[in-house]
């Protein structure tokens, strides 16, 4: 049985209150957490309570670098994506950002506007929520994960479907198209890849039931936070591992691109813009669903300012922004922070991170 589905899924691999308590947790997790070494193999992904239905989690902060170390790595200690730190930090080198060099992470999200149940995949965001069940009086949360998805041309597919099975140290057998590839450039892959470091599939994979297609580790996990696959969602080794026994087979999987979201909090309306992938059905969302979102979340009385929106859609940073009250005031991504981050960086103890809010 795994070889068959193997054989099959072969193709899927390439080369206020609210925001008080989503606060307090992310730096607890991010405290213990610290400096996530090969060794130590800790899962990059966060939790968070969904306090009051919330749909605005965590918050952004900043961290001072006291070694230097690419952009790459830095994302996977603070489980956040390439594209998304690169987005977060668009002047700093991704391969020599410097001892001293403030670094923002961009850990505060609005929740796809889904059903909050199972798993829910954001193409756009290059991200997965998944949402475990929760027993009577129980805290509802949702853990949230960087992943790559597929590249131009291999586009992971939209919809509603369902894991059903779950592989532990699968074997991997790369298609035929694949192969007819390789060859043509003179290396044609091995018939199959036994489990092990150079399987491109990792240790663990879940099938879902949408032919060909699966969520899996990678033995690559630079790719982590971009397009890269054949169509399937890759994750870090660890958060796979994190996931897979928790995860039951049947478990619904929302695969959606929302490239702009909007939610309240506090009184405040905020967004988030994200490019959006290759394909007529990506591009027409991102034109879509920007008027969708506010017409769905605004307020009588509430005025907004639609050129402003439409130059964060444009922008499409993955930053989360104000627009009303006071739409016109652009989120200041570093200068009031990196002030007040100087001041303190003397006072603070090593490795402290310093957090700010993104208001």
């Amino acid at each position: 049985m795994q070889c068959f589905y193997l054989c099959h899924l072969g193709y899927c691999v390439g080369a206020g209150k609210t925001s008080r308590v989503s606060a307090l947790m992310v730096l607890v997790i991010f405290l213990q957490s610290g400096s996530v070494s090969a060794e130590e193999s800790r899962p990059t992904g966060a939790k968070y309570s969904l306090v009051e239905h919330t749909r605005i989690v965590g918050e952004s902060y900043s961290i001072v670098l006291e070694e230097n170390k690419p952009l790459l790595d830095i994302a996977k200690e603070h489980g956040v994506g390439y594209e998304e730190i690169r987005a977060a930090n668009p002047d700093i080198s991704i391969w020599m950002p410097g001892v001293g060099t403030a670094i923002r992470i961009p850990a505060r999200h609005i929740l796809p506007a889904t059903p909050q149940e199972g798993i829910v995949i954001n193409l756009a965001e290059l991200r997965l929520y998944y949402y475990p069940p929760t027993g009577e009086n129980e805290m509802p949360i949702v853990e949230t994960y960087p992943i790559g998805i597929g590249r131009d041309g291999f586009n992971t597919p939209l919809g509603v479907t369902k894991t059903t099975m779950r592989l532990e140290d699968p074997a991997w057998y790369p298609p035929s198209s694949m192969r007819e590839e390789a060859a043509q450039r003179g290396d044609p892959p091995p018939v199959v890849v036994p489990p092990g470091p150079d399987n491109p599939l990792g240790s663990h994979a879940i099938l879902l039931d949408i032919p060909g297609y699966l969520i899996h580790g990678t033995n690559q996990p630079d790719g982590i936070g971009m397009r890269a696959s054949r169509g399937c969602i890759r994750m870090h080794p660890e958060d796979i591992e994190n996931l897979f026994e928790r995860i039951p087979d049947g478990t619904q999987v929302n695969v959606v691109n929302e490239p702009f979201k909007a939610a309240w909090d506090e009184g405040q309306l905020y967004v988030q813009a994200f490019p959006s992938p290759s394909g007529s059905e990506y591009e027409l969302g991102r034109l879509i669903d920007p008027l969708e979102s506010l017409a769905n979340v605004k307020k009588e009385g509430v005025e907004i300012n639609h050129d402003y929106v439409h130059k964060l859609v444009m922008q499409a940073d993955g930053n989360l922004y104000r627009i009303y009250p006071n739409s016109e005031e652009i989120y200041d991504k570093e200068a009031s922070v990196l002030i007040s981050i100087y001041e303190e960086i003397e006072t603070r103890p090593q490795g402290f991170y310093l957090y700010t809010e993104t208001r």
